[in-house]
């Protein structure tokens, strides 16, 4: 049988047709339980595909592993190839966990330059770490915020790009080696100096992304780290 193969699934009419048997789902490979479960009910197959795929990326599965199990999968429960949507989810749950990883151990985001949140978040903590810094007068939050994206707008790419425009405008305004991140999926934070000109920064900033319909605003920085690390939180919130 061809590897994107038609198969019927669940159709028999016997009410017992969508249940898994106990001596399938014993040989069933690890992690793929909920797909056979989908198979054998004939529905919600992608869906299914996408938790194992991003189940099986964070336990450092490869893809080709991957890919077997899903083929052994539909093997064992209906006799065929797995069709290429399953496929298709599987391995872009993959990826996208994958990538996702990659991120958190790099400081910076590869699609817009910005620094990670977990860069972010090691930034200040290293302030609170230090006794000569008092963090919440010295130190402050300036977070520009874009728009939500309208349909026309929604796509990976194009929100990359405002992102990674709203970020340069960022290092032009403060240019003297701050932390500059994205938080969230609509957030710039720059981890400025509380100092005389940060007013003005900012209201510098507020013009140059105006083209962007971004907000600017100083976020205060509380006076622990753990109530800092919940501050970064709430932001990464939309």
């Amino acid at each position: 049988m061809g590897f994107f193969a038609t198969r019927s699934r669940g159709a028999t009419g016997d009410p017992g047709a969508d249940q898994l048997p106990a001596r399938i789902a014993r040989n069933v490979p690890p992690r793929f339980l909920a797909v056979a479960e989908a198979l054998a009910a004939g529905s919600h197959t992608q869906g299914a595909c996408e938790v194992t795929g991003r189940a099986l990326a964070r336990d450092g599965i490869s893809l080709s592993e991957a890919l077997d199990g899903l083929r052994e999968t539909a093997h064992l429960v209906l006799g065929a190839d797995p069709h290429f949507d399953e496929l298709r989810a599987l391995s872009e749950a993959w990826s996208e966990a994958t990538l996702s990883y990659l991120s958190q151990l790099s400081c910076t985001d590869p699609l817009t330059g910005l620094s990670t949140l977990a860069h972010l978040r090691t930034a200040v903590a290293d302030l609170y770490r230090d006794p000569a810094t008092a963090v919440e007068t010295d130190h402050a939050l300036v977070v520009v915020e874009a728009p939500p994206a309208s349909a026309s707008e929604g796509a990976p790419i194009t929100h990359a790009m405002q992102m990674m425009r709203l970020g340069e405008s960022a290092r032009t305004v403060f240019a003297h080696g701050q932390t500059i991140g994205a938080v969230g999926a609509r957030r710039v934070v720059v981890l400025a100096a509380r100092d005389a000109n940060l007013a003005r920064r900012a209201t510098l900033l507020r013009r140059m992304t105006g083209q962007d319909r971004a907000r600017v605003w100083i976020e205060g920085l509380p006076d622990s780290d753990f109530a800092a690390a919940l501050l970064l939180d709430d932001l990464t919130r939309d």
